[in-house]
């Protein structure tokens, strides 16, 4: 079969079985030879620093202790109207031991948005920055758009550029989203 997109699912877990729910299911995944339906499951943690006795000891946290993220291969449904994931797909990750449903209406798997998956940080979208401090930029999006400026700072990993420009005489920094600027022509 044939995908046309992979959404982002929550299953939800018992307590303290994330990491186990994840490797049952890769393993699931590797004997049936389903990386085309299942491509990954994540168990979302941070890296936390913790001092004990004037000790610094750094720890990895689950960010929601319960939930495990699984991205799964989806179709369009010509009954139904939606995408869904397969009959199999659901049957693997659904009676996976310690998997307690998906997160949804009725346990009925509903899929992440776009603006939550980037929200939680599960994948991060990669923008090509073709500009440097101290170019001439333009802005190609929101309330300041066609505004052009100088990029004054830039920071690829919180997906954020400053860009000095002038308004009502004054220079003025703002911050955008790295995909709303581009280089002054």
């Amino acid at each position: 079969m044939q995908f046309e997109d992979t959404k982002w699912y929550v299953v939800h877990t018992y307590s303290g079985y994330e990491n186990k729910v994840a490797a049952n299911i890769d393993k699931v995944v590797e004997n049936r030879k389903m990386h085309d339906q299942i491509l990954e499951v994540r168990v979302p943690t941070e890296l936390v620093t913790e001092i004990k006795e004037d000790k610094k000891k750094e720890t990895e946290r689950k960010l929601f202790p319960g939930y495990v993220l699984v991205k799964v291969g989806v179709f369009y449904d010509t009954k139904t109207g939606e995408m869904k994931m397969t009959d199999e797909a659901w049957y693997v990750i659904r009676n996976t031991r310690g998997v307690t449903g998906f997160v949804g209406p009725e346990s009925k798997p509903i899929a992440l948005t776009d603006s939550e998956v980037l929200a939680l940080g599960v994948e991060k979208k990669s923008v090509e920055v073709n500009y440097a401090v101290g170019d001439l930029v333009t802005v190609v999006g929101g309330p300041f758009d066609s505004f052009s400026g100088v990029a004054d700072f830039i920071d690829t990993d919180k997906d954020l550029v400053r860009v000095i420009i002038s308004m009502m005489g004054r220079e003025t920094p703002i911050e955008l989203p790295l995909d709303q600027v581009e280089p002054a022509l």
